[in-house]
């Protein structure tokens, strides 16, 4: 089995942690490359059949942007807060990559999103791949953003507030759920769309086929915007600019071994679906 070895040495432990276990992945594995900056150009690297992540859910997210349109396989290693995607404590490694290495393990496949940026005065157009969620909010000082959301064509909205998230399944557990949108099971396809602090009642959030086009304009007295991908990459918009969002011709892969869950993640780490902590009558 040939490894990529990527991690985030600016969080506390993760250097140690890859040193620790180097001896045992080289007595196991072909180790292509180590990158514990995140900032190499994977996509024209020797191709690995799986990449162990370092971190937390953010050095996931590099990762996925490192790998761009050659995507492989993530078994992630969490040394971060939350760590999400990020689900295997160090203190279960040892099992984790035994099955690993005896074939014991499945990957998942999950949508990532294309997101095109076009300036229509000049046509000309940026192409940015995301994993998480493209959000488009206002930028300071923080005016009311008037945005107009269309599906395939058809105009499904225009509202005032803060902006527009539209995310992946894998993303719907960040941005999205901290502003109020669904939780999106990890394999659908499927976007989530999750408007930010909309000016109205009657906005809520929407679930629509990935199948489908996404187009964003912003417009009225202050149409200048951001449009964040993962949290990283930041474009500033104007009613100048159209916004489109579609399914991407790659798919994010997440190493899953027997014993994890989806929902059990959301327990563990959310406290989804668990009874609320009543006092106990005196």
């Amino acid at each position: 089995m040939k490894l990529y070895v990527l991690g985030n040495a600016q969080k506390a432990g993760v250097t140690g942690e890859v040193e620790r276990w180097l001896p045992y992945l080289r007595e196991h594995a072909e180790i292509l490359l180590v990158d514990l900056l995140q900032e190499r150009d994977l996509s024209g690297c020797p191709e690995a059949d799986l990449a162990m992540v370092f971190g937390g859910d953010g050095a996931i997210l590099r990762a996925a942007r490192q790998m761009g349109y050659r995507q492989v396989p993530v078994l992630a290693v969490n040394l971060g807060t939350l760590g999400f995607l990020a689900d295997i404590h160090p203190q279960e490694l040892h099992g984790c990559l035994d099955q690993v290495f005896a074939g014991k393990y499945r990957v998942t496949r999950h949508l990532m999103l294309e997101c095109v940026i076009e300036d229509t005065n000049s046509g000309l157009a940026q192409t940015v791949l995301g994993l998480n969620e493209l959000a488009v909010h206002s930028m300071p000082p923080s005016h009311m953003l008037h945005v107009e959301l269309d599906v395939d064509g058809v105009t499904v909205s225009r509202f005032g507030g803060s902006g527009l998230i539209v995310c992946t399944p894998i993303g719907s557990t960040a941005h999205n759920l901290s502003a109020g949108g669904p939780v999106l099971e990890q394999e659908l396809s499927a976007f989530g769309i999750t408007p930010i602090c909309p000016h109205t009642l009657t906005y809520r959030p929407i679930v629509e086929s990935a199948d489908k086009q996404f187009t964003i304009r912003t417009f009225g007295p202050t149409p200048q915007a951001l449009a964040v991908i993962d949290g990283y990459i930041s474009v500033p918009v104007s009613d100048k600019h159209r916004i489109a969002i579609r399914r991407a011709p790659v798919t994010f892969g997440l190493v899953k071994v027997p014993g994890r869950s989806f929902y059990q993640t959301l327990r563990d780490k959310l406290r989804w679906g668990t009874a609320p902590a009543y006092r106990s009558e005196p």
